[in-house]
């Protein structure tokens, strides 16, 4: 089991939740998307690592932004 977390800003409701997770979630080998709303902070249970690439694609089609 792979656990990242990265740092995500833009986010300010449970909309903004859904649409994060809906996004991680198409990700081949994501688990589990948490999203943590008060800390802008997206964690992401996966079998093997996921591309940080990939990840910031998915936030970002969701409509907000990675940052490091």
């Amino acid at each position: 089991m792979n656990t990242q977390t990265i740092a995500v800003v833009g986010m300010t409701c449970e909309h903004c939740v859904r649409a994060v997770t809906a996004e991680v979630s198409k990700i081949a080998g994501v688990q589990r998307v948490d999203v943590d709303l008060a800390h802008g902070a997206v964690t992401v249970v996966s079998a093997d690592p996921v591309d940080l690439d990939a990840l910031a694609a998915a936030v970002e089609e969701a409509g907000y932004e990675v940052v490091s």
